[in-house]
């Protein structure tokens, strides 16, 4: 049985939690009651920028050089697709390269034949034309003459043909080469970003299908809180207007943001978001940025998904409250 001592200390440490919500929440409502005029406030959950590493073409997974956690940076490998196909298709159409260029050369060569002969049929037919003006030979002599000048001329164009061919099928081969290259080189996963890796979907031996996801990556850099303000409150904010980001039970720590966006429309304000007022029924949805050179230095704060609470600045002359201001972002 539970001695009446633990039982009481037990008693002691949830009073003491409760004390605890109970300062911060008075606290935060100090706070939000000393908040001056030309500034507005709302609360919301910090999102970030993710990109899935998904792979191109289907086939199975080699190796996955990254888990969940681990800082990656841009163009960096996280995964690698089995290749051991495609090489022995590229040489093979290295192969058929090497082949066509020969061919390219005999038909050169007959090219050159080609023009041989009918250089020759053209001389012995010149020679026809004037021992048959001078009656030496028969005109059946002339006539076969002029129809080997004309063989020959078609023949060198069936020739010119072929090398026309055997060029077309170079580039053909040289550009399945490429596009085999680029399979090659898409088998191998690279980050798109600087980021973090937030989930590893995807183990080695798995046969993913073309689309397959391998990975997610976040930039935690890149991120924003997505706010909802009443309508007399949203017409005065501006695209750029500086603003404030407290992460709640990180009430000490002040993160400069500005404001990027504003909807063009009224919305029902979501059921998920709470108000210190009555509820409005329309309101603006809001997105801040959160600076990300801060971020980048304070790169334990980056975590998406974390609640929080967005102050905007929507009167330029107004000026921030001392909780509101750090070292970082000045008054």
């Amino acid at each position: 049985m539970i001695s009446r001592s633990k039982k009481l200390k037990a008693l002691f440490a949830v009073i003491a939690v409760v004390g605890i919500v109970l300062v911060v929440y008075v606290v935060a409502l100090m706070r939000q009651s000393e908040l001056p005029a030309g500034l507005a406030t709302g609360n919301g959950r910090t999102e970030a920028t993710d990109v899935d590493i998904t792979t191109k073409f289907g086939g199975r997974l080699e190796r996955v050089l990254a888990k969940e956690g681990d800082e990656v940076k841009i163009s960096q490998i996280l995964a690698q697709f089995d290749t051991r196909e495609l090489h022995a298709q590229l040489r093979r159409a290295e192969a058929d390269v090497r082949r066509i260029r020969q061919e390219r050369q005999v038909a050169m060569a007959v090219i050159a034949q080609r023009e041989s002969e009918l250089s020759l049929a053209e001389k012995d037919m010149q020679r026809s034309i004037g021992l048959y003006e001078n009656d030496s030979i028969p005109l059946e002599k002339l006539e076969r003459d002029e129809t080997a000048v004309e063989t020959a001329r078609a023949t060198l164009t069936a020739a010119r043909a072929q090398l026309a061919n055997a060029e077309a099928a170079i580039e053909a081969a040289i550009a399945n080469t490429e596009l085999i290259k680029t399979q090659i080189d898409d088998s191998a996963l690279r980050s798109p970003i600087r980021g973090r890796v937030l989930y590893r979907l995807a183990e080695p031996g798995e046969v993913l299908p073309a689309g397959g996801k391998v990975l997610t990556v976040i930039d935690p850099t890149d991120m924003y809180m997505t706010l909802f303000l009443p309508t007399q409150i949203a017409a005065r904010v501006g695209i750029g207007a500086e603003a404030r980001v407290v992460f709640d039970g990180l009430a000490d720590q002040v993160i400069p943001a500005k404001v990027s966006f504003v909807a063009s429309r009224a919305q029902f304000t979501p059921k998920e978001v709470e108000t210190r007022t009555e509820r409005e029924k329309l309101s603006f949805r809001i997105k801040v940025q959160l600076d990300s050179e801060f971020l980048y230095a304070h790169a334990a704060l980056a975590k998406a998904g974390v609640p929080g609470v967005a102050y905007i600045r929507i009167d330029p002359n107004a000026e921030w409250p001392a909780h509101l201001r750090t070292a970082d972002n000045g008054p």
